[in-house]
C-alpha cells in the first residue's frame, strides 16, 4: 500500500522546488550575460545570426551539460539558437548511456545529475 503524503511534506517540497527554481534563475542571468558579451550573437551550429530583437531565441549551452560549471573563460558554452539547443540535447536523449558512437571524442553523456542531492535536501528539515 502506498504512503500517503501529508500537506506539510507537500509544502517543504514546494519551497524546495522554488528555491532551486531562484537559484537556477540567478545562476542562469550571470553566465548568459557573461557569455553573450564574450562571444558574437551566432549559433555555434546553423550559424544563424542575432540581433537584439531576436536575442531571447539565442541560449547558452554548456558543452558537459554541467550548469554549475561556468568558468571564467566561457570553455564550457557556447551560443545555439533555440532549435539547435533542442537538437543538442535531444541527440543525448536519443543516445544509449554510452554517447553517440560517432568517434568524435564526445562519446561520454551527459555528466551532471541535477536531482542528486534532492533526498538529502528533503531530510534536513528545510
Amino acid at each position: 500500500m502506498a504512503k500517503q503524503r501529508k500537506p506539510a511534506d507537500t509544502g517543504k517540497l514546494d519551497r524546495i522546488v522554488a528555491e532551486a527554481r531562484r537559484n537556477r534563475e540567478q545562476r542562469e542571468a550571470g553566465y548568459r550575460e557573461r557569455a553573450l558579451k564574450m562571444y558574437p550573437w551566432i549559433c555555434g551550429r546553423c550559424s544563424r545570426e542575432f540581433t537584439r530583437e531576436n536575442l531571447q531565441e539565442l541560449t547558452v549551452h554548456h558543452r558537459d551539460h554541467n550548469h554549475d560549471n561556468n568558468p571564467p573563460d566561457g570553455s564550457n558554452w557556447e551560443l545555439l539558437c533555440l532549435y539547435c539547443h533542442d537538437n543538442e540535447h535531444a541527440r543525448y536523449l536519443d543516445e544509449p548511456r554510452g554517447g553517440t558512437g560517432t568517434g568524435d571524442g564526445r562519446e561520454q553523456g551527459a555528466l551532471h545529475n541535477p536531482f542528486a542531492g534532492l533526498k538529502d535536501m528533503l531530510k534536513d528539515g528545510k
